[in-house]
């Protein structure tokens, strides 16, 4: 299993931007697939975002597609969430995970290793 640590997270008026970052170690960072999802207390967790063991594929859930972009650098082992046009209800706890799988999909239990999260707070 592989370690991760997400960073970026904070307080941000809504239409702001704020990039997050997952720093990925214990294992070569290109034989994962990336994920990013986000939860809210009292709610499930929810998928956000994916990039494909290759890196050639991504996919967004529909409420960030056009706002989110995630991508990956191996040379640095970090996966990054670009998050733009940010909205009051973007405000969740944020995690980073990686999968074995080549294209995990939008399943939480598709994830083998998660990070412990980092909080976005997005005001109006």
């Amino acid at each position: 299993q592989v370690q991760l640590v997400e960073s970026g997270g904070g307080l941000v008026q809504a239409g702001g931007s704020l990039r997050l970052s997952c720093a990925v170690s214990g294992h070569t960072f290109g034989s994962y697939a990336v994920g990013w999802f986000r939860q809210a207390p009292g709610k499930e967790r929810e998928f956000v975002a994916a990039n494909s063991r290759s890196g050639a594929h991504t996919y967004y859930a529909e409420v960030v597609k056009g706002r989110f972009t995630i991508y990956r650098d191996n040379a640095a082992n970090t996966v990054y969430l670009q998050m733009n046009s940010l909205k009051p209800e973007d405000t969740e706890i944020y995690y980073c995970a990686a999968s074995r799988r080549s294209m995990p999909g939008v399943s939480a239990d598709s994830y083998d290793s998660w990070g412990q999260g980092t909080q976005v707070t997005v005001y109006s």
